[in-house]
């Protein structure tokens, strides 16, 4: 692997970052509010800081993925990149055949060849953010959480959430508190998260917790109809629906798309291998909405910096 990254090295340092052709492949709409406009802020940061020339393809069917891969790899790109795990098969099927193209997938978690380097934000300690928020504003203790397609990160986020927001409600003295979880084996279903969202809230939920991209946005109007509290994840949501989402969990993908072309640039990016980062490289914010209290946001200051030390 490390003569497949020297190789991409000295390849891509005769260019120089600004003629390095990159490309994004996106899953949904750069304006969603959630996933896809997250990473896209991470590709207008590269070009804006870097001065990257970073391309974008978005509403990418699952169809697709493979003949995309190969359509950019076929055209000399250096560094393709796809936001999103459901890419990690298609990318690690395909890198094989093009060894000059450097295939990273935004949370992917396969690396089968020397050419193919996913970057990984360690989401578990994000939803840890998020249940630091909704374990202190909930009212009865029931937490209700959607994901998108279950796989083995998206179930591993939801495990710590559900279990540290609990734990923090029966420590407030909620002593049956409970989560309830559901998947919309959706991403992009906005009537599907709404129709969720509303079936868990009848059935007694006042928490709110979704990671399945535009799902969400159906989710979050659930809870607004119905009064209840919504704590919003990967990109800022606080005014998607005000008084209603009460914090965010931002996903800074500027700094981590930053870091990672960055890391491709000067030769770290090694292929074969898992490339992540957390709460201790500042890639998760909490973005407090106005009726957070003051004591709310320093005991979630004060869980972030115990998970730092």
């Amino acid at each position: 692997a490390q003569g497949k990254t020297e190789e991409a090295k000295s390849s891509s340092g005769e260019k120089g970052i600004s003629d390095l052709k990159i490309v994004l492949v996106l899953p949904g709409p750069i304006n969603d509010q959630s996933w896809n406009a997250t990473n896209y802020a991470g590709l207008v940061a590269c070009n804006e800081q870097l001065g990257t020339k970073m391309e974008y393809l978005e509403n990418v069917q699952a169809s697709d993925y493979e003949s995309t891969f190969r359509n950019y790899a076929e055209r000399g790109y250096d560094l393709i990149m796809a936001a999103g795990t459901q890419f990690d098969d298609a990318a690690n099927k395909i890198a094989g055949e093009y060894p000059d193209s450097t295939f990273c997938v935004v949370n992917g978690f396969r690396a089968d060849h020397a050419n193919v380097s996913p970057i990984f934000p360690k989401e578990y300690e994000a939803s840890f953010v998020a249940s630091l928020i909704a374990g202190e504003v909930t009212e009865n203790g029931h937490f209700a959480t959607i994901g998108g397609f279950p796989n083995e990160a998206m179930e591993k986020l939801l495990d710590v959430y559900e279990k540290v927001s609990v734990d923090i409600a029966v420590e407030r003295g909620i002593s049956d508190a409970s989560a309830t979880r559901s998947y919309a084996n959706s991403w992009s279903d906005i009537a599907l998260g709404k129709q969720m969202a509303e079936t868990m809230i009848d059935n007694g939920a006042d928490t709110l917790f979704v990671y399945a991209n535009q799902v969400g946005l159906g989710a979050i109007q659930a809870a607004k109809e119905k009064g209840v509290k919504f704590v919003g994840f990967s990109s800022n949501q606080n005014d998607t629906a005000v008084g209603t989402v009460v914090a965010s969990v931002l996903f800074d993908f500027q700094t981590f798309y930053t870091w990672a072309v960055k890391k491709y640039a000067d030769g770290t990016l090694d292929g074969g291998k898992v490339h992540e980062a957390g709460i201790k490289e500042g890639i998760f914010k909490p973005i407090c909405a106005d009726l957070m209290s003051d004591s709310v946001q320093a005991k979630v200051q004060e869980g972030m910096d115990k998970a730092a030390a």
